[in-house]
């Protein structure tokens, strides 16, 4: 802000004009004013934080390697596993007998890059070095089938909707906190399994199939095995190609019926397993973050309105390939013919 009221010295703008447009007073204006006329652009520049910092750069790399172990490498064992300003400070004390306020550790962190961020959920049942193993030994086999193959990658990933919608934030004025009205009966719900197919140099596409659930007795509550085999024949129809299917471990991917159908239609169907888990390595997670996105607050009268909204949404997706596109790239799965062919002995499911 004072470097932008040089450039308003230097054209010769009034006082009570620049204090209005850079919204300060005028006498911040004025004594801007006269430190630019004594040193320049430099005498306005910041010179750091007020105070020495309490801690030394040695003792802040200790402190950041520390917090990066999380609330439990500290004997915080409690439900609440979140780094919260009263805990560093308490660590920051029992480290390097250094006491902090509230107000002085929000910035501390502030000054060394750090924020406040909604965490990354993760399962115990995760497996790490499964995952980096998929990364760096079945990901190759998966490209190296494309390029010899002419095959589409396909990701298939489920997903659902119940009446109650996500939240989302809306504009609403101070202190008076929005309230939407939803249904408090929340049974039924819209099962969504979608399949993002993706081929270097072609347009990106995404399919998806619905299933609903109305809550009543003996009806299947998600997709059966014949649903996703159609789902399977449904997606090689509208590409033309053959395909590389990617999915995750569900129990009823794993059924002996679908083993049987990708071997009856090998020529053109390959079906690779990925990793428990791992929401990250699916390009569909992030379809479903544009869709709960458009979801937020939205209160459907009945599964009908709520199946008829998700499907003109997902709609909307299908027509913009730039969106499927752009759901690779935080997966950290390059796509490129760099690989190694692999032989249809080692991608067999």
């Amino acid at each position: 802000m004072r470097l932008e009221a040089v450039d308003r010295f230097a054209r010769g703008d009034k006082t009570e004009a620049a204090a209005r447009d850079l919204r300060v007073t005028a006498r911040s204006v004025r004594r801007w004013g006269r430190a630019w006329k004594q040193g320049g652009a430099d005498a306005l520049c910041s010179a750091g934080p007020a105070s020495v910092e309490r801690l030394s750069p040695a003792q802040w790399k200790r402190l950041e390697r520390e917090l990066r172990r999380g609330p439990l490498g500290h004997g915080f064992d409690d439900e609440f596993q979140g780094r919260t300003l009263k805990r560093v400070r308490l660590l920051i004390g029992r480290m390097f007998h250094v006491g902090y306020r509230i107000q002085g550790m929000w910035k501390l962190l502030r000054r060394h890059g750090w924020s406040a961020q909604m965490p990354v959920r993760r399962v115990p049942e995760r497996d790490e070095e499964v995952i980096e193993v998929w990364k760096a030994e079945v990901w190759p086999q998966v490209k190296g089938s494309r390029p010899t193959w002419g095959a589409h990658i396909c990701f298939e990933e489920e997903t659902g909707q119940g009446l109650r919608p996500p939240k989302g934030r809306t504009w609403a004025p101070h202190g008076q906190r929005p309230v939407v009205r939803v249904r408090g009966r929340n049974r039924g719900r819209v099962n969504i399994a979608g399949v993002a197919c993706y081929r270097a140099g072609h347009q990106s596409h995404f399919f998806f199939k619905l299933h609903v659930w109305r809550g009543r007795r003996g009806e299947p509550k998600t997709f059966s095995w014949r649903q996703y085999r159609d789902l399977i024949v449904m997606t090689h129809v509208q590409l033309g190609t053959p395909m590389v299917w990617c999915w995750d471990n569900l129990n009823v991917h794993l059924v002996k019926e679908l083993a049987d159908s990708a071997e009856e239609h090998k020529d053109w169907l390959r079906i690779f397993q990925m990793p428990s888990y791992a929401p990250e390595l699916h390009p569909a997670e992030g379809i479903w973050s544009l869709l709960k996105r458009h979801l937020a607050d939205f209160a459907a009268a009945d599964l009908a309105h709520l199946t008829r909204v998700i499907k003109r949404k997902l709609k909307k997706i299908q027509y913009r390939p730039h969106l499927i596109d752009g759901c690779l790239p935080p997966t950290g799965l390059i796509m490129d013919y760099d690989a190694p062919r692999s032989s249809d002995s080692t991608s067999s499911t």
